[in-house]
Order: structure tokens, then sequence, then C-alpha cells
């Protein structure tokens, strides 16, 4: 009976370390892409719960890509190469989310020098930026948490399996190719929604030009800042919401597949 019970103990510590094993090749990916996810890789958000939602988001997804797992030959340089190319993939699938962020900072960041608000409260979060990049970046992280950020995420991690195979380096060139164009995207994104702010502005320097060269006695600066500054709070009052709605489906875009170009 003693001999059974032994056999059976350790038979189950086998199968707890393969499940053990098998949860640390999956938390390789996981880990690195937890530190740039938006709203849990915010730098605000401590390490110590990071850690926690990686961890618990490892236990959701390993049961699902267990069988994609090769199994790694045992010397350290399989390993090792196992989990850096698991990290370099997670680094890659964190940027691609992280880039979405930036376009709401990049946006704000272009409608707060259009307006001359670029310096108001620009020191008050972690990463010293205008108070519009603030407001915009905040507003997309609460929706994007309302549109259901941890499900979509589950998701997307899933799904990341079969588009990046694990155990196997991305292609450099392909690579490449891949970070211009998300990059460009980011930008050419970014000045889009920051565009009626720009126009804004634009229009406003055109009528002070004609009102000085009209009446060159008015010190028609003192007189339009406030004016500028009153407009642009006006414009981001009704602008945010539509700057949102433009923003949410591109991020989704990118969960749903990270490969592509959001339109």
């Amino acid at each position: 009976m003693t001999a059974e019970m032994f056999s059976a103990l350790m038979a189950l510590v086998t199968q707890v370390q393969a499940y053990l094993a098998a949860g640390g090749l999956v938390f390789a990916r996981i880990g690195p892409l937890f530190a740039l996810v938006p709203a849990f890789g915010e730098r605000v958000v401590p390490a110590r719960i990071r850690l926690i939602a990686a961890l618990a988001t490892t236990v959701v997804i390993a049961p699902a890509v267990v069988d994609l797992l090769p199994v790694p030959r045992a010397n350290p340089v399989s390993v090792a190469l196992f989990l850096g190319s698991e990290s370099l993939i997670g680094l890659i699938l964190g940027m691609a989310l992280r880039l979405m962020v930036m376009v709401l900072q990049m946006a704000g960041t272009k409608a707060a020098q259009a307006t001359s608000l670029a310096q108001a409260f620009g020191g008050a979060g972690v990463d010293p930026q205008p108070a519009i990049s603030q407001v915009l970046v905040m507003a997309g992280l609460c929706a994007a948490a309302m549109a259901g950020l941890p499900e979509r995420l589950v998701q997307y991690l899933v799904l990341s399996y079969d588009l990046f195979p694990p155990g196997q380096w991305p292609s450099p060139s392909a690579l490449a190719q891949w970070g211009v164009a998300q990059v460009s995207h980011a930008f050419a994104l970014a000045f889009s929604l920051a565009a009626p702010f720009v126009i804004g502005a634009g229009l406003y320097n055109l009528a002070l030009g004609v009102i000085n060269r009209a009446m060159p006695q008015l010190m028609v600066a003192f007189v339009g800042a406030p004016a500028l500054t009153l407009g642009g709070l006006i414009l981001l009052l009704l602008a945010a919401p539509v700057m949102l709605r433009f923003w949410l489906p591109a991020f989704l875009t990118v969960l749903t597949d990270p490969l592509s170009i959001a339109p």
C-alpha cells in the first residue's frame, strides 16, 4: 500500500513539475508584455501588481496553449534561446499596444502646442507631458478597460501563439518592416486626431495677422492669447469624445491582429 501511495505521489509530483515548467515557458512571453501593455503596464502601477496580473494571466492562458509548446532540449543553450525568443515576442506584442497609447500622447502634445497649453500642468504625471495628453491617455485607458481589455488581452495572447510559433525567432527583415509601418501609422493617426486643434490654431493666427495689419497700434497678441486658451479648452470638450471614438476601434484592431495596420 505504501509503495502504491509513493508511486502515485511521485506521478503527481512529476505532473506538477511539468505544469510548472509549461507555465514558466508561457510566462516568458507574458512577463515582458505586461511591462508595456496599457493600463497594467503604466509606470504608476506598482511592480507587484503587474507581477500578480502577469501570473494570473499565465494561469488562464497556459491550459489553452500548453499543447503548442515544443519540448526544449535539456541543455542550457536551447532553454536560453527559447526564453530569449519568447521574451522578444512578448516585447513585440507589448510595443504594438504601447504605440496606440503613445498616439494619444502625441495627439495631446500637438493639440497643446497649437493652443498654447503645452506647459500647463506639464509635470503632473510620472512622465512630464501636457495636461491635454494626460486627459486623453486616461480617457483612452478607461475606454479600453470598459471595452473589455482583460478578456481581449487573453484572446490577444492566445492568438499570438498562432502568429508567432513558440521557440521560433521572428524574421529581422519582416520585424523591421512591421516596426516602421506601425510607427508611421501611429504618427499619422496622432496628427489626424489633433487636426481640429491644428486647423483652429491656423485660422486663429491668420485672423490675428489680419487684425494686426488693420490696427497696428493694438497689441493683438495680448488680447488674443486668452481667447486662444478658452477656444482650445472648448474645442477639447467638443473634440475629445470624437477623438476617442476614432482611437478605440484602431486600438481594438491591434488587439485582434497585431500584425495588421489599423485603419
